[in-house]
């Protein structure tokens, strides 16, 4: 009969400390930290959320797209933790950059694309400005075939459009064209569409689309990192002055070894520490020594 009794007792105590175990399990905190805007480095982030869940399994981090502008506008107006932008701060009307802190992830490629039944494979840099200014509105004025030239442009929004405008168009305004804020959309209309041009992050090239070489150089790891091809931009992630410790973890998890190393390289951008030339907000390149 002891026995028996104390056979009992331990089972009640055995549940007792499940239940408990089971309620702490329960009720862990979990911290949402929540990214907006641009699209180019939407790869990356989403790419970085398993590894850094397995390092921080209480933050639950959300990636959305947008555009840059909107990464810049929410994460200053404090309605997100990390606003993601393919420009600097300083270079958005309304952004007071002064609010902020600036985090550089990684570099991204522009790459001009063109439907891949068109045959054109190379356009100089003055051809493509003209292209985007509506100096010149059929193939055949580039050398290519005797058909008009539909041009897909980025949304206002866009910082991957501002950094073309800047690097291409030299001060000169687009012509006034269908307008995209997503580079898969983006991708998606000029795979459909002849005699269709447009331009979009390195990362989302595949062969749905051609890409462009420009004044006879591709677009290659190589030749960004030497800016032989200048058509570029750092990938920033934005926090306020007084980040949420949870928002300071993921972003350095992005800037960690583990990402710059690996996932950078295998979702096709370029890490910041292979750039041989460093460009700030007015545009004005650096040479910088070596490179990985």
């Amino acid at each position: 009969m002891r026995n028996k009794f104390f056979l009992v007792l331990g089972v009640a105590l055995v549940a007792l400390l499940g239940l408990g175990a089971w309620q702490a399990h329960g009720t862990t905190k979990v911290t949402k930290v929540t990214n907006v805007g641009s699209t180019a480095l939407q790869p990356l982030v989403e790419a970085a959320v398993p590894g850094f869940l397995k390092h921080h399994p209480s933050i639950h981090v959300t990636v959305q797209g947008g555009g840059s502008g909107t990464g810049l506008s929410q994460v200053a107006a404090g309605a997100v933790d990390l606003g993601s932008a393919d420009v600097f701060a300083e270079q958005k009307a309304g952004i007071d950059a002064s609010k902020l802190t600036d985090h550089i992830v990684a570099v991204s490629g522009i790459v001009p694309v063109v439907n891949p039944k068109l045959g054109v494979t190379n356009l100089t840099s003055k051809q493509l400005r003209q292209i985007f200014t509506g100096e010149v509105t059929n193939w055949k004025q580039v050398g290519g075939p005797d058909e008009a030239i539909t041009v897909i442009n980025r949304a206002s929004g866009s910082g991957t459009r501002l950094a073309f405008e800047q690097l291409v168009l030299k001060g000169q305004s687009p012509i006034k064209a269908q307008e995209q804020d997503s580079n898969g959309t983006v991708k998606q209309i000029v795979a459909n569409t002849p005699g269709a041009i447009s331009y979009i992050a390195l990362p989302y090239l595949d062969k749905t689309v051609a890409a462009l070489k420009l004044n006879g150089v591709a677009a290659t790891k190589a030749n960004i990192t030497t800016n032989r091809w200048p058509l570029w931009s750092y990938e920033h992630v934005y926090t306020r002055k007084q980040a949420s410790p949870a928002a300071r973890a993921f972003v350095a998890y992005l800037q960690s070894p583990a990402v710059q190393r690996h996932l950078v390289e295998a979702a096709h951008y370029v890490s910041v520490d292979s750039m041989t030339v460093r460009r700030d907000a007015n545009n004005q390149l650096t040479r910088v020594k070596g490179g990985e």
